[in-house]
């Protein structure tokens, strides 16, 4: 509960992870209710393990000592307990796929094995140690250059999606290791009818997913930037670049991006970060990310609640820095044109905003399609997104049978999603200026504005979109 008053709003987890009352728990924890207004600070993520590739046990557990210049065989019978002198590894073709003067990285990158030759009979591949080290038991493996011939879900991934994930209604699901845009329609697939409302967010991890990006970006729902793995697959100086265009092509998208890996990692055991941790977390802002993402610094540290709140303060004093005005122009440079007429009232309620420098901007929406719009377009003030229930036919009062689009709308930058319980109709007058007086208590209360401030305001009354520019009483 301390991280999320800190600033933390989406927990990545897992079956093993977070058990079904644990995670319920959380998400009853960080409801707010006030005023018939539910505001959502918190949503629920999922990791895949997708087609990774790990060593295998030792023999007595021991850890293998590598020296610089040695030679060890790699087997792919997995049930081998390995030594000094063999070892195993889960990819089935992997005498196959790789060739001679290929690389084989294990443990983060930590031990570089070189290829010397191949047996695709034995499924044996021999191989000199570049460096002398440390291996462990089911350390993660990367194969840079290749295309790796596995499923993007493995049995286990399905079965915490189909008999957890779906059935506690999660809010999104991290796939690692994407590699084309098909992966994600097989995922979709998968979910099904019960399953339509999670969202896919890809992991792009290996040169295969970077080739495919543009493909994979158009059939995500979101994007992480995870540059672990990547920055083995990839030469270590291209992983910058790499982030700036992936980041950048989901901005002119509208498709909301996680920055993630190592950002703060020294705070696992220290109460400071290094300065160019606290660098790397400013500059992802200034690239255009959406979200920062902690992993170790908070699952394993000393101090997840100060970790939170440091890497919160530095995203506050980033966004401070930048030049919105330029910003929005970048960004109308790059938008569809013709631009749908919801598109092009997001952009000019952003503008308004912008120019009259408004305290917040206030959207009424049924799916919250609107505010993250408005969010695309990157306003300098937070937006108030009010999701109000849609009326049912035969019904007076109102009905909103999902949470999801306001748990779904904290990985949009600046938005701030409330789901209201007005009686009436969403596009009627009365129920729409019942609406905003509520969003102004709100949000004075939150400490969004204070009497005199401006406020933009993006509605529909029956057919007809409005922008006002209301002043707080």
């Amino acid at each position: 509960m301390e991280n999320v008053l800190g600033g933390q709003s989406l927990l990545v987890g897992g079956h093993e992870d977070e058990k079904d009352e644990d995670s319920m728990h959380v998400r009853a924890t960080v409801k707010c209710n006030t005023w018939n207004l539910t505001d959502y600070e918190y949503s629920q993520i999922v990791m895949s393990t997708g087609p990774e590739i790990r060593t295998g046990f030792l023999k007595d557990g021991k850890p293998v000592q590598l020296k610089q210049g040695m030679e060890i065989l790699i087997t792919t019978d997995y049930s081998l307990k390995g030594d000094e002198n063999m070892i195993c590894m889960s990819y089935t073709k992997l005498a196959e796929d790789v060739q001679p003067g290929s690389v084989i990285l294990c443990s983060d990158g930590t031990i570089s094995l070189t290829v010397l030759a191949c047996d695709k009979d034995l499924g044996l591949v021999r191989c000199r140690c570049e460096n002398s080290a440390v291996l462990g038991e089911k350390k993660n493996v990367n194969l840079p250059g290749v295309v790796v011939d596995l499923p993007t879900l493995t049995e286990k991934d399905k079965e915490d999606i189909l008999e957890w994930g779906v059935p506690n209604k999660i809010d999104m699901i991290a796939l690692s290791f994407v590699r084309k845009g098909s992966d994600l329609l097989e995922v979709r697939k998968l979910l099904g009818n019960d399953g339509k409302n999670i969202l896919l967010m890809s992991k792009v991890e290996n040169q295969e997913g970077v080739a495919n990006f543009d493909d994979i970006l158009a059939n995500s729902d979101a994007f992480m930037v995870a540059r672990g793995d990547l920055g083995m697959e990839i030469p270590i100086e291209k992983i910058f670049l790499a982030q700036k265009v992936m980041i950048n092509k989901a901005n002119i998208k509208g498709k909301p991006v996680v920055t993630a890996t190592q950002m703060l990692e020294s705070m696992i055991k220290s109460p400071r970060p290094t300065r160019a941790e606290a660098t790397d977390v400013a500059n992802a802002v200034l690239d255009g990310t959406d979200c920062v993402m902690l992993s170790g610094e908070t699952a394993a540290g000393a101090y997840p609640e100060l970790t939170v709140q440091t890497m919160s303060r530095i995203c506050l004093e980033a966004e401070n820095f930048i030049d919105y005005g330029h910003l929005f122009k970048t960004i109308m440079a790059t938008a569809p044109m013709p631009m749908t007429p919801l598109e092009s009232m997001a952009s000019s309620a952003v503008k308004t905003a912008n120019t009259i420098k408004a305290a917040f901007m206030l959207v009424l929406t049924k799916g919250g399609t609107t505010a993250k719009l408005v969010s695309k377009y990157r306003p300098s003030m937070p937006i108030l997104s009010m999701i109000v229930p849609e009326i049912r036919t035969d019904s007076f009062e109102g009905s909103c049978s999902d949470e999801a689009p306001a748990r779904h709308s904290l990985i949009y930058r600046g938005l701030m999603p409330v789901l209201t319980s007005v009686s009436g109709k969403v596009h009627h007058s009365e129920s729409t200026e019942e609406t905003i007086e509520m969003a102004f208590q709100y949000a004075k209360m939150k400490g969004l504005c204070k009497p005199g401030d401006s406020v933009v305001a993006l509605h529909k009354i029956g057919t007809a979109s409005v922008i006002k520019i209301l002043r707080v009483q």
